[in-house]
C-alpha cells in the first residue's frame, strides 16, 4: 500500500531541508500525539544508522516499530526504513528547488505486509484508502504550512 503526496513550500531548499532534519521536533510531535519514542543510535550531524523504537496505538492496537534512518542526501531527500507489528515500511522524503525561494516537497509511504495479521490489516485500509489518503495529503500540507510559517513566510 502506498502514499504520496507533493507540497509547495515558499522557502529556500536548505533551510526546508534543515527543519527536516530536526528529528527531535519528530520525536515530540509523537509523544504529543500520544506515542512513545526511544533513541536507539544518534549521530551528530545525522548520517544513516540512526534509529528509533516508536511505540503507538494504531486501530485500538499497541504497535511497536523500529525506525531507522536509511538515506541523508543533504538538501535533496531523507529515507527512513521501518519494521516491527508484522510490518514493513519505506518513507522517502525528497525536496526539489523550483526557485531560489520555492522548494517542492514530495512524501511517500509504503507499507508492505509481512504476516497474515498484517495482511489482514493493510486490507482493512484498502478499504478506508481514501480517508486515509485525505489525512497523509493533509498532514503533509500541514507540515508545508508550519514550515513557512516557522520560516517566517506567509503561508
Amino acid at each position: 500500500m502506498k502514499f504520496s503526496d507533493k507540497e509547495d513550500i515558499e522557502a529556500p531548499i536548505g533551510e526546508v531541508f534543515a527543519i527536516l532534519s530536526e528529528f527531535e521536533q519528530f520525536e515530540r510531535s509523537v509523544i504529543r500525539r500520544g506515542g512513545d519514542v526511544q533513541r536507539l543510535a544518534s549521530f551528530d550531524p545525522p548520517a544513516p544508522g540512526m534509529a528509533w523504537q516508536v511505540g503507538f496505538t494504531f486501530r485500538g492496537k499497541l504497535r511497536d516499530v523500529t525506525v531507522e534512518l536509511a538515506e541523508y542526501d543533504a538538501d535533496n531527500r531523507i529515507c527512513f526504513a521501518g519494521g516491527g507489528s508484522g510490518l514493513k515500511g519505506v518513507l522517502e522524503v525528497e525536496l526539489l528547488a523550483l526557485a531560489p525561494h520555492r522548494t517542492r516537497l514530495s512524501v511517500a509511504l509504503k507499507l508492505e505486509p509481512q504476516t497474515l495479521s498484517a495482511r489482514l490489516m493493510v486490507q482493512s485500509m484498502r478499504l478506508a484508502k481514501s480517508k486515509l489518503n485525505q489525512k497523509f495529503k493533509q498532514r503533509v500540507a500541514d507540515f508545508a504550512a508550519t514550515t513557512e510559517q516557522r520560516l517566517g513566510r506567509a503561508a
